[in-house]
């Protein structure tokens, strides 16, 4: 697994949007993602017994919603000071690959530190989405001419 140097502004942002919008147990989550120009993109998890968004997608609309195509780094906090929390559910992994195939997702280490490691390390035996479409010309927005879901 490749790991990288980790973004501690990208993880103060996610800290203190957990710390305080994460309210009771419809939000207790929060992630930030830094997209390629620099900003830092928030969201809170909508958690709802029919299966809410993740705080991870919320921020991909977020960004999306803003104007930021393309995420470099992105990273989850647990509400309660329970820090960074261990790397996306299985459906946010597949989906953050399928958006943003040279994403970085800081997680925690087993000494107590961080890392970042590419979303393709997380998914070792991947199904990528576009390599099941029908060829199209590249989409505005796409990253390498990956379509995400949705995309004509």
């Amino acid at each position: 697994m490749h790991t990288h140097d980790v973004d501690e502004e990208l993880v103060a942002a996610a800290t203190e949007v957990a710390r305080t919008r994460c309210r009771g147990d419809n939000h207790t989550m929060a992630a930030a993602a830094r997209a390629t120009d620099g900003r830092i993109v928030t969201g809170v998890n909508a958690y709802h017994f029919t299966g809410g968004p993740c705080a991870e997608l919320v921020v991909v609309g977020t960004a999306a919603a803003q104007g930021a195509y393309d995420l470099r780094t992105i990273v989850a906090v647990g509400d309660r000071d329970r820090g960074v929390v261990p790397p996306p559910c299985g459906r946010c992994r597949q989906a953050l690959l399928d958006y943003f195939p040279a994403l970085e997702v800081v997680v925690p280490t087993p000494g107590g530190g961080l890392r970042a490691v590419p979303v393709i390390d997380l998914l070792p035996h991947t199904y990528v989405w576009a390599d099941h479409q029908p060829e199209a010309p590249s989409q505005a927005g796409g990253v390498s001419g990956v379509r995400g879901p949705g995309t004509a």
